[in-house]
Order: C-alpha cells, then structure tokens, then sequence
C-alpha cells in the first residue's frame, strides 16, 4: 500500500535488470489501483527480474494486472553510452593492439567507465587519437543490428566475447556496421550516430 517498498515480479516485463556493466531500469508501475516507481532492476541467474518498487498512490497484491512504463530518457541515454564502449573497446585495440581486453565496466545514463588490460599509462597523444577513432565511427553513422546465432556462428563473424564470460549455446551477436561485432545482452542505440559525441575525461 502506499508507502510502501517491496521487490516485485511480473510474468513479462520491458524493464532491463542490471548485467553486463549495465545499470537497471527505472520507471512506472501503473493500474486501475494507483501506481509505483520504480527505483531499479536487478536480474537473477535464472532470469528472474526483481523490480524495487514504491507505492505512490493506492494497494497492490499479487496476481493484479499492471502496465509496465519504462523511464525512456533514461534508457535512452544508457544505451547510447553502451554502444560507445563497444567503440571504445575497437577503437583501444586499433590503437593500442589487439591484446587489449575488456576487465568490466560501468554503463549509466550520465557516463561509462571501461576497463582493460594494457601494460602502460596512455599517453596524451593515443588518447586522443582513441577519442577521434570513436567519435569517427559515430559519425560515420553505422546501422546497429542484433542477432541470436550459435557461438561457434559468432566466433566465426569475429565476435569479441567478454573476459571469463561462461556462454550459453545461443548468443546475442551486436553488429555494428561490421566494425565493431560483439557478444552482447545489453540495449543499444539503432545507428552509432545517435551516441552524438564522445569524449574521453579521465585514464587511470
């Protein structure tokens, strides 16, 4: 009831649950009964996705029916700083070498952090040339395009899987305009124009 917090679970939900470096979703709740936010979304091994919720207006029990609204600014904004890791991650190894790999990373609607092995600092001079290689690929305006295809299809494309990542049988292969192919299950923009601009503001 109003006031209220709790850790709610539909059948079928819009909302991302937090994975892959990817924050969750926020967003609306609503029903003949009153509405909730809600405030994030995490996903289980299996899954399951725990929508954290609180009651604004009225009283919900289980088996009513909702309409589920995702905050769409938001995620608009997560999935343009998505996309740009994964031109970051090509433009890194066009630069640095191929033995360049992702070690994790922090995607929001306000920035991305991605980490990576190297054996040095990068210099002032590659950095800008790594900011130039991304923001090129954004204007180039390459069409993004998803497919689910079996691994061993997606090691032949040239897929970048991530580091220690355990497969299923079927991935998630995102593609944009072949010049930059990877394993991924996180939401993305249709065109890498839409990203607009990157720009690099700290290394460490």
């Amino acid at each position: 009831s109003s006031g209220q917090k709790a850790v709610i679970i539909l059948d079928t939900t819009p909302f991302y649950g937090e994975g892959g470096g990817q924050i969750g979703d926020t967003g609306v709740f609503e029903s003949e009964k009153g509405w909730m936010i809600v405030t994030d979304t995490k996903k289980t091994a299996d899954n399951i996705f725990y929508h954290y919720i609180e009651v604004k207006d009225g009283e919900f029990s289980i088996g009513d029916e909702v309409i589920a609204k995702v905050d769409s600014f938001r995620r608009k904004n997560i999935m343009r700083n998505h996309s740009a890791t994964h031109l970051l991650n090509k433009a890194l190894k066009t630069v640095l070498g191929n033995h360049i790999n992702q070690a994790g990373s922090l995607v929001t609607d306000s920035r991305l952090r991605f980490d990576f092995t190297h054996f040095e600092a990068i210099s002032h001079e590659d950095l800008m040339k790594i900011e130039n290689l991304v923001n090129k690929a954004i204007f180039d305006s390459y069409n993004i395009n998803t497919i689910e295809t079996e691994l061993e299809k997606a090691n032949e494309m040239g897929a970048i899987g991530l580091f220690e990542d355990k497969y299923k049988d079927i991935v998630r292969v995102v593609n944009m305009g072949d010049y930059s192919i990877e394993l991924c299950g996180g939401t993305h923009v249709s065109n890498t124009s839409q990203i607009m601009m990157f720009k690099i503001l700290s290394e460490s």
